[in-house]
């Protein structure tokens, strides 16, 4: 994996390739393996995705390894620079729309104190050429979570929403809320029916996704309010039907 990364610096990214994919085949033929061994293979494997601009797959090889590291171990300048790199390739990635893994991971902690980044390094943050020339996916991306946490934050039993409500939460028009929806429905994040009649879209199923402590509280809300209509189902059934309760 040092070779491999040599290889990456000097612009070889055949030879890198080929490396990382030797040592995938020798690392699956061995067991007991030292977790340094493993974060040595997916920091590199995420370096040589990173040098290639395929932001999803840096993600998920950025993450595993994290999963073998101890990032009390990392200097501060290299978990804020990890940090940024994970957020900007979260946000950039192809069908990544779930924050939740990274949002938990203590290195993101390395951002805090940056809650005025985009206000502050406007300048800064427009000179990322990956922002900048993926401006209309990341805005696309960034009304696709909106309508997913509309679709999170109603009951399950009140899944038929009007249009009118997501276009004034996303800002777009009528039209854009029907591309929008389009989208999700065929990269799989949501099913469900549009009825352009109604100008409503029924969701049947939302793609499962971490969770943070809001939403979990959220889900225990739910499911309390459920238990109390079960009860009072069962106390009405009992009243009703006196003599089948007592046999």
């Amino acid at each position: 994996m040092q070779i491999a990364i040599f290889k990456l610096e000097q612009g070889d990214q055949k030879e890198c390739k080929k490396l990382l994919e030797d040592g995938k085949s020798t690392l699956d033929s061995m067991t007991d393996i030292d977790p340094s061994v493993y974060a040595s293979y997916y920091w590199v494997s995420s370096q040589n995705y990173k040098h290639r601009q395929e932001f999803a797959e840096f993600y998920k090889s950025a993450l595993l390894y994290l999963a073998y590291t101890a990032v009390e171990s990392l200097s501060d300048s290299f978990k804020l620079d990890l940090a940024f790199d994970l957020s900007l390739s979260a946000l950039l990635g192809d069908n990544i729309y779930n924050f939740g893994e990274l949002l938990a991971h203590p290195i993101i902690k390395s951002l805090l104190g940056h809650s005025e980044l985009c206000r502050v390094h406007n300048t800064a943050l427009r000179a990322q050429p990956a922002l900048v020339q993926n401006e209309q996916k990341l805005l696309e991306k960034i009304n696709i979570l909106c309508l997913m946490e509309i679709i999170f934050s109603r009951p399950s039993e009140n899944r038929t929403i009007p249009l009118n409500v997501i276009a004034e939460r996303t800002k777009l028009s009528i039209e854009d809320v029907e591309h929008l929806l389009m989208k999700s429905l065929s990269v799989h994040l949501i099913e469900g029916i549009i009825d352009q009649v109604e100008g409503t879209v029924h969701v049947s199923w939302v793609q499962p996704r971490v969770l943070g402590i809001p939403q979990i509280k959220s889900l225990r809300d739910r499911l309390d309010n459920w238990l109390d209509k079960v009860h009072t189902a069962l106390l009405s059934v009992e009243a009703e039907t006196p003599d089948l309760v007592a046999s």
